[in-house]
């Protein structure tokens, strides 16, 4: 589904990417603004492009921009257009789609009921067969993104309000999804029942804001109220909070790899320090497989936490052996062939003074393709190192995502065409080991199986899928997952 796919930097092709990044806020003075602020905090979540919508009580206002939030949104003239006290933001990665502006968001649509705007952080795995019923019954789409799916199932809803066909909607949704919609009955912010995709509620004064992460509440100053529970809807309306539960208690599956490698070190991701988990994930690391080496040297930046975690456990010193430039554009031209092999030394570097000489290992947060590691390895044999071992905070990820993860055709996983001997060849380190799922597990403070099911979705590690996946197997999911039950509202 990743049509005209690009790779906005050709040497940081092997990690995982999540999706996007979402963040609203309403009742505000310069709400676009803040919506500004809060997707720079979120701009790690998507770097493709970026777009902003508002609402002024009577018309709805949008600028959609390829590339980063700075360049587009720092600009007077584009935020003098964003009028209005609600607004809301999205930063992308495409997963589903391609990559051009008709599919960067907010997405808004004319509907019966009014303007209808919404930015949505995972992936619908049976949009494709949505999509192929909606066209057939006279739907015009104008993008290729899933998301569009969801706008068309709400316009062709035969409830009345709009919040009943909002849920009648999602009723028909497999997959992932957190959602805010900009509407002029208000802004509604919901999860899906199994809670995959993350999605947090703060405030500012008196005014609600809802982001992917709490970072973004961070550079605003707001303050974190709680997280959005799986299957919950909710709507602000005039200073109104009211919650609603329209789906069957389910046992919720949050992203495991959130706390790998997507959010940021600084977030809180359901109730826990994301930095904490890290530390507590390198710690497991080192107790499973220990090396006797002199250094511990992390794979900037997102093996840093899971680093420090390792070397304070087993002992041994934490040293900066790689250098990383953060100075290098993400839409830095592709070079020919002749310097490719080059390319790596444009985002790290060897400390060579540390490491000539001494038995050394490389702590990362997980192998994809396993062009990096190798890159990587070889960077600090050239630089003198003695012995070069390589641990990864996580379980070989041998299995695709279909939930809003930029992952590459399991095929191309390194994990599943490979075993760990194997892998170890191929990055040509003189030992590979990963985290167990356990020690993931423990980590984070939980059992692995409770009454039999996993705690997270960790699909990539284990295969087990939450859900059924119809675009990809042709198998329709559960209509028990989305029953409707009565309605709940609390403040």
């Amino acid at each position: 589904m990743n049509m005209h796919r690009f790779t906005t930097n050709p040497f940081d092709d092997d990690k995982l990417r999540e999706e996007c990044g979402i963040f609203g806020t309403c009742d505000t003075v310069d709400a676009a603004a803040m919506v500004a602020l809060g997707l720079h905090a979120l701009q790690h979540r998507g770097q493709e492009a970026a777009g902003i919508t508002s609402f002024d009580g009577h018309e709805f206002y949008t600028h959609r921009a390829m590339g980063h939030v700075a360049g587009n949104f720092d600009r007077e003239d584009v935020m003098r257009g964003l009028l209005g006290k609600s607004a809301i933001g999205h930063v992308r990665y495409s997963t589903t789609g391609e990559t051009s502006l008709r599919n960067v968001q907010p997405l808004f649509a004319d509907l019966a009921s009014g303007g209808f705007a919404v930015a949505h952080n995972g992936n619908i795995s049976n949009a494709i067969t949505l999509r192929q019923e909606l066209v057939r019954r006279g739907s015009i789409f104008q993008s290729t993104s899933d998301t569009e799916v969801i706008i068309h199932l709400v316009a062709t809803s035969g409830y009345r309000t709009l919040l009943d066909r909002l849920i009648d909607a999602l009723k028909r949704v497999e997959g992932a999804y957190s959602l805010l919609c900009l509407t002029p009955e208000g802004m509604i912010a919901c999860r899906d029942p199994l809670g995959i995709r993350p999605l947090v509620m703060g405030k500012l004064d008196d005014t609600i804001i809802f982001a992917s992460e709490t970072v973004a509440f961070d550079i605003v100053g707001a303050e974190f109220i709680r997280s959005v529970e799986p299957g919950e809807l909710i709507v602000v309306r005039d200073g109104q909070i009211t919650s609603h539960k329209p789906f069957i208690g389910l046992n919720p599956r949050p992203c495991i790899f959130e706390h790998v490698y997507f959010s940021r070190p600084d977030s809180i991701v359901d109730g826990n320090s994301v930095y904490s988990v890290r530390k507590a994930i390198g710690a497991e690391l080192a107790r499973e497989n220990g090396v006797d080496v002199d250094y511990v040297i992390p794979v900037p930046d997102s093996g840093t936490p899971a680093a420090i975690g390792y070397a304070e456990a087993a002992k041994v010193p934490f040293e900066l052996g790689i250098i990383r430039s953060h100075y290098v554009g993400r839409t830095f031209i592709q070079p020919g062939d002749g310097v490719r092999h080059l390319g790596v030394k444009l985002k790290h570097n060897a400390n060579r003074n540390l490491v000539a000489g001494k038995k050394i290992v490389l702590i990362d947060d997980s192998i994809v393709r396993g062009t990096t590691s190798l890159k990587i390895v070889q960077m600090m044999r050239e630089a003198g190192a003695k012995e070069v071992h390589m641990r990864i905070a996580s379980p070989p990820t041998a299995n695709s995502c279909f939930y809003g993860v930029d992952t590459p055709e399991r095929s191309k996983l390194l994990a599943s065409r490979m075993d760990i001997e194997q892998m170890r060849e191929f990055i040509q380190a003189d030992s590979l080991a990963f985290l167990s799922i356990d020690g993931l597990y423990r980590a984070l403070g939980e059992a692995r199986r409770n009454d039999g099911q996993p705690q997270y979705c960790d699909a990539c590690f284990t295969g087990e899928y939450p859900t059924t996946l119809t675009d990809h197997d042709g198998v329709g999911q559960s209509d028990q997952l989305f029953l409707l039950s009565e309605r709940k509202k609390a403040v």
